[in-house]
C-alpha cells in the first residue's frame, strides 16, 4: 500500500521589531492540489514533491502559505493555516503514514512567538497523530525551539547561505521520512541552543564561524552512521523572541547521549567564536574614497551592499541613502532598486522620455533616511515579472523561479538608473535587472539591499564589493534595537564573558 503523507507549508521570516502587521493578504496561498503546481520550480516544496513522486507516495496536499520577510504576523494567518490542516487531518479516512512540513523556523505572530513549535504541539494533539512521523525542511535562519525539534522525527535545515541548497534540503528530509515510514525505525531528534545572536552579515557559510560549524556538522554525518542529520541554525536576529539565536539539532537512530555530545561540541564552538560572527560594517561615507578609486582604475562594477535595508531580512527596501550618495559624488553609470509603489503610480500618466518630480523612497520605515525629491526621466515600464537566471538562487528558496515585482518603472537622474518596484523583491538574481533592460556588467556601481544572499549572483560580475552601514531596520549593530523577550544572557547584548558559564560540561 502506498504511504500516505500530508503535505503543508508555512513559510515566513518575521521581523518583530518593525511596525505594522503582516496579514493574510500579504501571503501567496496554495490550497489542495494547487500545491502540485510547485513541481519543478526549484523551491523546497518542489523538492518534497520530487521525492513523493519517486517513492510513489499518496500525497495529500493541504495548504501552503508564504510571504516575503516582513513585520509580525496577524494571528488570523496562523489560525487560517491551522484550520486548513486540522480539517484535512480529521477528514482523512485512513490515518496518514507521515507528515511533511515546509517551514521557515522564524515565524512569529502577535500572540504566538514560536509558531513552528506551537504547530508541532498542535499536530501531536490531533486524534491519532501522537506517533505519526513529522519531518520537514527548515531555513538556516530559523529561531528554532526545543518544542519544534524534540517531538518531531526529521527536520533538515539548509546547509548554505546564500541558500543554494533549499530544494536539496527538502529532498533529504523527504527521503528521511520515507526511510522512517518503510523501515519501521523511529529516530530521536535532539536539540541544543547557544546564547549567541549574530546579525545576518555574520551568517554566511563561506565565512567563519558558520563555515567551520557546517564543516563540523557534515563531518559528524559522514563519520556517525546512525546520525541521519545535523543542523546548524544561525538564527534570525531581528526577531524579539525567547528562542532567537544560534541553535543545533540532530536526528539519530543510535544512542542519544552520543549525539548530544556532538551537539555540545558545536555549541561550545559557537560560544568560543561568538565575536567572529558579530560583523558590523563601516559607514558608507568612510568607504566612498575606495569606491571612487575603484572607478578611476576601471575596477567595476562595484557593489555597495546595504544590510540595514536588507529586503531578505524584512526591511522595506526603499532606503534612499545609497541613491543620494551616488548623486552627491556624481557617479553616473550606476543603478539602484527602490521598492516604492507610490512612485510607480505617480508615473502612470506620463509617456516614456517625459520627466516628473518624485519623492523617492524613505516611506516604509522611520529608521531609514526620509524620501529623496528628484526630477527623473521615465525610461521604461513593465509588469515586473521575470524568471530567475539561476535556478539555485537564494530567491528560489523563498519564491521558486518565477518572480513578480509588481508594476515597475525604470527612471534616470544624473546618470543614475533607478528601478522602482511595487513589491519588495530581494536582489538575489541578476535577472531582476536584466529583465528591465539594465545590464549590470556595464555599470560603475550597483546598490544592493542585502546582507549575504546576494553574493552568489553579484560576486560573479563585480570587481569590488563594499558592505556599508546605513540607517535602517536591519542594521548589523544589534545593540541598537530594543530587545525585551530574548533569553539572557546572550551575546552581543551581553558581553562574551557573561555567556561562558553556559558552555557545556
Amino acid at each position: 500500500m502506498k504511504k500516505r503523507v500530508l503535505l503543508a507549508g508555512l513559510f515566513h521570516e518575521t521581523h518583530t521589531l518593525l511596525g505594522g502587521v503582516t496579514t493574510l493578504d500579504d501571503f501567496a496561498i496554495r490550497r489542495g492540489d494547487e500545491l502540485f503546481a510547485a513541481a519543478g520550480d526549484g523551491s523546497p516544496l518542489s523538492g518534497a514533491l520530487e521525492v513523493a513522486s519517486s517513492y510513489a507516495w499518496d500525497v495529500r496536499p493541504v495548504v501552503d502559505l508564504r510571504a516575503t520577510p516582513s513585520a509580525t504576523i496577524d494571528d488570523a494567518v496562523y489560525e487560517f493555516f491551522w484550520q486548513q490542516f486540522d480539517s484535512a487531518w480529521r477528514t482523512e479516512r485512513r490515518r496518514p503514514d507521515g507528515i511533511f512540513l515546509v517551514l521557515h523556523g522564524a515565524m512569529a505572530c502577535q500572540t504566538i512567538r514560536d509558531v513552528e513549535g506551537d504547530l508541532v504541539e498542535r499536530i501531536r494533539a490531533l486524534p491519532g497523530a501522537a506517533d505519526v512521523p513529522i519531518c520537514g525542511v527548515l531555513d538556516l535562519h530559523g529561531n528554532i525551539s526545543r518544542r519544534t525539534i524534540e517531538p518531531s522525527q526529521g527536520f533538515v535545515a539548509y546547509r548554505t547561505n546564500p541558500h543554494t541548497d533549499a530544494r536539496q534540503a527538502a529532498i533529504d528530509a523527504a527521503a528521511l521520512l520515507d526511510r522512517i515510514m518503510t523501515s519501521g525505525r523511529t529516530p530521536t531528534s535532539l536539540f541544543e541552543s547557544a546564547p549567541v545572536m549574530w546579525p545576518p552579515t555574520g551568517t554566511g557559510t563561506d565565512d567563519d564561524p558558520m563555515r567551520s560549524l557546517q564543516a563540523m556538522a557534515r563531518d559528524i554525518e559522514q563519520t556517525e552512521r546512525e546520525i541521519a542529520a545535523v543542523n546548524v541554525m544561525a538564527g534570525f536576529s531581528f526577531a524579539d523572541t525567547f528562542d532567537t539565536g544560534v541553535s543545533f539539532s540532530a536526528v539519530t537512530f543510535g544512542v542519544s547521549d552520543h549525539a548530544r555530545q556532538h551537539l555540545s561540541r558545536l555549541r561550545d564552538y559557537a560560544i568560543e567564536q561568538c565575536a567572529a560572527g558579530n560583523v558590523i560594517e563601516p559607514t558608507l561615507e568612510s568607504l566612498m574614497p575606495r569606491v571612487l578609486e575603484c572607478i578611476s582604475r576601471g575596477q567595476t562594477p562595484v557593489a555597495l551592499v546595504e544590510p540595514a535595508d536588507n529586503i531578505g531580512g524584512g526591511a522595506p527596501g526603499d532606503a534612499p541613502t545609497i541613491l543620494a550618495t551616488l548623486i552627491k559624488h556624481r557617479i553616473g553609470l550606476a543603478a539602484v532598486v527602490i521598492n516604492d509603489p507610490a512612485a510607480v503610480r505617480a508615473l502612470a500618466d506620463i509617456s516614456i522620455g517625459s520627466s516628473r518630480r518624485l519623492e523617492i523612497g524613505g516611506k516604509g520605515s522611520g529608521l531609514t533616511d526620509p524620501p529623496l525629491a528628484l526630477e527623473v526621466e521615465l525610461v521604461s515600464r513593465s509588469d515586473g515579472r521575470f524568471e530567475l537566471e539561476d535556478r539555485q538562487s537564494h530567491l528560489a528558496s523563498m519564491s521558486g523561479v518565477r518572480i513578480e515585482m509588481g508594476p515597475c518603472a525604470v527612471v534616470r537622474h544624473a546618470g543614475v538608473t533607478i528601478l522602482l518596484t511595487s513589491k519588495k523583491t530581494p536582489p538575489f538574481d541578476l535577472g531582476q535587472l536584466r529583465s528591465q533592460g539594465i545590464e549590470p556588467e556595464s555599470l560603475y556601481v550597483i546598490g544592493v539591499k542585502a546582507a549575504v544572499a546576494h553574493r552568489r549572483a553579484y560576486d560573479r560580475i563585480t570587481k569590488a564589493s563594499f558592505t556599508v552601514a546605513t540607517p535602517g531596520p536591519c542594521a548589523s549593530d544589534l545593540g541598537r534595537f530594543p530587545f525585551r523577550h530574548v533569553r539572557r544572557p546572550i551575546f552581543p547584548l551581553d558581553p562574551a564573558s557573561a555567556i561562558q558559564s553556559v558552555r557545556s560540561e
